[in-house]
């Protein structure tokens, strides 16, 4: 595939996606067949990925809510801010919702925000019942298709510029880059779930397979993996394990 064809072969995703995803996933036994007992009050945070808001994923929350979880969205905007900030933005939501739910809960997240959860989940494994990595490049933060990485980019000259609330040059190689980068790398110490695809045209596949996470393979796009039935119906039985087995968090924590 040529570098032209590659954008616009990204871009037919996005309307494939719009056209074809939500009808396909309403239809199927995966979104229909409800256990309003199986979530158990779960608690769960969903954090959306790079230029995308909560509402990406109101589907998921959706599908959560009708079974029994507890799921609300990460309030991180449109995830394109500096990762060490959203990070502790992230780490504050989690601490609510715990709070909220009575234990420690899920971390669902899709592209960068996956990798936004895997390092909070490092930070803060304590309040982690599991963590869901779909389409994240968590063996390298940079790894995204270069016309995302360009958008990235650009935006961290607009930062420099004055812009807020965008990625700074210290996302890419100063101490944000070089602090994140080293947590990202630390091993799990909660069960975790890499969602992965090889008709993936944003984010490598062998860069969401996660060595300390169960890896699943699907063959869904990179933006569709949220509105993929099987993402869902491979999703059901792990999360509803997770419910299953959930222990209050102690005082201490």
């Amino acid at each position: 595939m040529s570098a032209v064809e590659v954008p616009r072969a990204v871009a037919g995703e996005q309307v494939l996606v719009a056209l074809l995803g939500i009808p396909r996933l309403l239809a199927h036994p995966a979104w229909r067949a409800v256990d309003r007992d199986e979530g158990r009050g779960l608690g769960v945070v969903l954090v959306p990925g790079f230029g995308f808001g909560d509402w990406s994923l109101r589907l998921a929350r959706t599908w959560l809510r009708k079974r029994g979880y507890a799921p609300i969205g990460a309030r991180i905007g449109m995830n394109v801010g500096c990762t060490s900030e959203l990070v502790d933005r992230l780490e504050r939501r989690l601490e609510k919702h715990v709070e909220a739910t009575g234990g420690p809960v899920v971390l669902l997240g899709q592209s960068r925000g996956g990798g936004l959860a895997r390092l909070v989940s490092v930070r803060r494994p304590e309040l982690v019942r599991g963590l869901v990595m779909l389409a994240s490049p968590v063996l390298d933060q940079l790894g995204a298709h270069p016309s995302v990485m360009r958008v990235a980019r650009t935006m961290a000259r607009l930062s420099s510029a004055g812009v807020p609330g965008l990625l700074n040059e210290e996302c890419f190689a100063g101490t944000c880059y070089d602090t994140n980068s080293a947590a990202m790398g630390q091993p799990l110490k909660v069960p975790a779930i890499a969602v992965f695809s090889r008709n993936d045209l944003i984010a490598p596949w062998e860069l969401c397979a996660d060595p300390c996470a169960d890896c699943i393979e699907v063959s869904s796009t990179h933006t569709g993996m949220g509105l993929d039935p099987e993402v869902y119906r491979l999703l059901a039985p792990r999360l509803a394990e997770w419910a299953r087995s959930r222990e209050p968090v102690s005082a201490t924590s």
